[in-house]
């Protein structure tokens, strides 16, 4: 069976305190499944769930900010609603982050350790996704990306086109997985990846074959012995597949 999207990774200086600033932006739990890894995680819901893409937090060594092709989009139901958001978010320590956006009517901001995200204007496609509307991923082809991720996952798509590709959990829930064609060739190491995950029973390492030969590659980014497995999809962009904790 396919494999399921189950986290945004974001690696960082201070794991915790990261993770306690999106914790608090989302309205979710926080807690840590071992040293320097922080989990944000709505409060009730049992991991793995389509209904929300939990967000890991791990500490890496290297503080240097990046570009990152990764990143979030937040839901919100109203102007009013907007406006509230941005301004708690200042308050809990984000900034707003100018990317060449122009003039645009969502509002671009950055979290304490300078990831970029986006508060979205209320838009009907994602009034009930939940806090996070999308997770977005920049790239130079997105019919390609949508043609891999498609067969890697068992998440339904439902828009592709040259610019844009669009996808969701098939249990009709949670937030969309959206590649935005960008411009720009990828230098450096994102410090924003996705997660995904075999479900109960399947087989992790029959998984990572059938993605092989879909056309990932084999990534090492440092992470030495571990349990999961680090690939690549076909533009490089980095993504685990972990184990069922």
């Amino acid at each position: 069976m396919p494999l399921r999207l189950v986290n945004v990774n974001f690696k960082a200086r201070d794991e915790w305190a990261l993770g306690r600033f999106w914790a608090q932006a989302l309205g979710w739990g926080i807690s840590s499944e071992g040293p320097g890894v922080t989990n944000v995680e709505p409060e009730g819901v049992a991991w793995p769930d389509p209904s929300a893409i939990c967000v890991d937090v791990v500490v890496v060594p290297d503080p240097e900010t990046v570009k990152y092709r990764v990143h979030m989009d937040l839901a919100t139901t109203s102007e009013a609603h907007k406006a509230e958001l941005v301004a708690r978010l200042q308050d809990l320590g984000a900034t707003h982050a100018d990317v060449g956006q122009g003039d645009v009517p969502w509002t671009v901001m950055a979290d304490p350790e300078g990831n970029v995200f986006c508060v979205l204007e209320p838009r009907e496609l994602y009034r009930d996704t939940g806090p996070v509307a999308a997770i977005v991923v920049d790239c130079a082809d997105p019919r390609a990306m949508a043609r891999f991720w498609d067969e890697a996952m068992d998440w339904t798509l439902h828009e592709v086109s040259d610019d844009l590709a669009r996808m969701r959990s098939s249990k009709g829930v949670g937030p969309y997985l959206e590649f935005i064609r960008t411009s720009g060739e990828r230098t450096v190491v994102s410090r924003a990846h996705l997660d995904v995950a075999p479900y109960k029973g399947d087989d992790k390492a029959a998984e990572v074959a059938r993605l092989r030969a879909l056309g990932a590659t084999d990534a090492d980014v440092g992470q030495g012995d571990v349990p999961w497995t680090c690939l690549a999809d076909p533009e490089g962009n980095d993504f685990c597949v972990l184990s069922l904790r």
